[in-house]
């Protein structure tokens, strides 16, 4: 049997799709292989979102290459969105490659291996709208959290945006699937689950009665006694409502962090954008919410230089991040995807759309910078992430903060503390930028 390593970029979706790769390889009697250099097989499973993507994910290709070229990897195999978007091309323009899987395809990874292993090109595009078909997964997170994927595609079709030509129209798991998944990986240590799909308010609408199963996902999730943390990611604004308002709020298992990407707030580029509602419409949600959600933490994205974005509507989207201080905000340049409709309309040039994602990033820090301050003397119960040998402290995040997307509290201790591990820590400062504490008893 083969060495087989793997590369994985992008998005937690994309991440949970190589886990599952990885599942399938190694239940056909081949070895998962930490390190690349050695290897049978090399499989990249990319991302290609955006441009700053598609660079890494092309810039990955090159490197595997160069360490194929001096016979320290065999074949390399690509799979995700790059190969899906670009099929005709990959293997055009990057010759060392050896077989592409598309998105529709992440199934047929063990027959693909075979063939490459066997001298043969493999070129393998399934059905994008296919439903889901459930495995087994090899997490690559640490042991206390783990993703949960609720659902595959989007049918919401912003202007701007590729991914439901890459990843088709929206398909959620039956619930009994999704809720067997989770009592494994709460079975084998996983602490904080991690909700996403493209569009998890939308989860269950394309089944049965049509009936958003949202709610009823959280509440089971919250009576598995392993799950501490519970966690949402990607809800659209004009997905939520009351009973999942409510259900957020009186399940304590559910982190007050809500991930609600907004893009922008004036009317006519939400239009444009194909997106629903307008800025009256988010400040009255974020009202609500903080309302109804004590503690509510927020997340959003935001996209600066957007078709029909000049200096006033990018001085509304300005004057809307200041009044309604958004805990948690990532402010993205315009990207021009080929083959969207955004593409195609007028918008400013790159470097504006640069220079105004700086100034929301500036405008944002401040934010933070209060936010921070007024959590420092409060006790907040952290969950241990690791220890840095580099600072030799230990760190964690609060409720407020997602794996790899937020920040982290340095934790002070006397004694040593376990990676995953839920601890209280007296805040007592920042380090640049991040919080750090001691450990109190609770």
């Amino acid at each position: 049997m083969a060495k087989i390593g793997f590369i994985s970029l992008g998005c937690a979706k994309n991440q949970v799709d190589c886990e599952r790769m990885m599942y399938r390889v190694q239940e056909a009697g081949h070895t998962v292989c930490a390190q690349v250099v050695g290897c049978d097989v090399v499989i990249i499973n990319t991302c290609g979102f955006i441009d700053s993507a598609k660079s890494e994910a092309i810039d990955f290709i090159l490197q595997t290459a160069a360490l194929k070229q001096e016979g320290l990897v065999g074949k390399i195999l690509v799979t995700g969105c790059l190969s899906q978007r670009y099929q005709q091309d990959i293997l055009k323009e990057m010759p060392e490659v050896d077989g592409i899987l598309g998105t529709g395809s992440y199934t047929e990874v063990v027959p693909a291996i075979e063939k490459l292993l066997a001298g043969e090109t493999v070129v393998d595009f399934g059905s994008i709208d296919a439903p889901e078909e459930e495995c087994g997964r090899i997490l690559t997170t640490p042991e206390h959290y783990a993703f949960l994927k609720i659902a595959e595609g989007c049918d919401n079709r912003c202007s701007y945006c590729i991914i439901p030509y890459l990843r088709g129209k929206f398909r959620s798991r039956p619930l009994d699937d999704v809720l067997y998944e989770a009592r494994l990986l709460a079975a084998n240590g996983v602490k904080e689950i991690i909700v996403v799909a493209q569009d998890t308010s939308r989860y269950g609408t394309d089944l049965g009665d049509g009936k958003r199963l949202l709610p009823q996902l959280l509440r089971e999730l919250c009576k598995i006694d392993e799950f501490h943390w519970v966690r949402l990611h990607y809800l659209y604004p004009d997905e939520i409502d009351e009973e999942l308002i409510d259900t957020i709020a009186s399940e304590p298992k559910i982190v007050k962090y809500l991930d609600i990407p907004i893009q922008h707030c004036n009317s006519n580029i939400l239009s444009l954008m194909n997106r629903r509602g307008n800025g009256e419409y988010l400040k009255e949600l974020i009202t609500v919410l903080r309302n109804r959600i004590p503690g509510l933490v927020l997340r959003t994205s935001v996209i600066t230089g957007l078709p029909g974005e000049g200096e006033e509507e990018f001085a509304e989207l300005c004057e809307f991040l200041k009044e309604v201080k958004l805990e948690r905000v990532g402010a993205f340049p315009f990207s021009p995807e080929e083959g969207t409709p955004a593409a195609q309309m007028d918008y400013p040039p790159s470097e504006v759309a640069q220079q105004r994602a700086e100034m929301v990033e500036t405008i944002q820090s401040r934010i933070m910078d209060a936010y921070n301050e007024a959590i420092i003397g409060k006790t907040l119960e952290v969950l241990v992430d690791g220890y840095d040998e580099e600072y030799e402290q230990y760190y964690g995040r609060t409720y407020a903060d997602s794996p790899d997307i937020d920040g982290r509290v340095w934790i002070a201790a006397s004694e040593d503390i376990s990676e995953g591990e839920f601890v209280q820590v007296r805040i007592d400062g920042l380090v640049d930028g991040d919080l750090s504490g001691y450990i109190v008893e609770a």
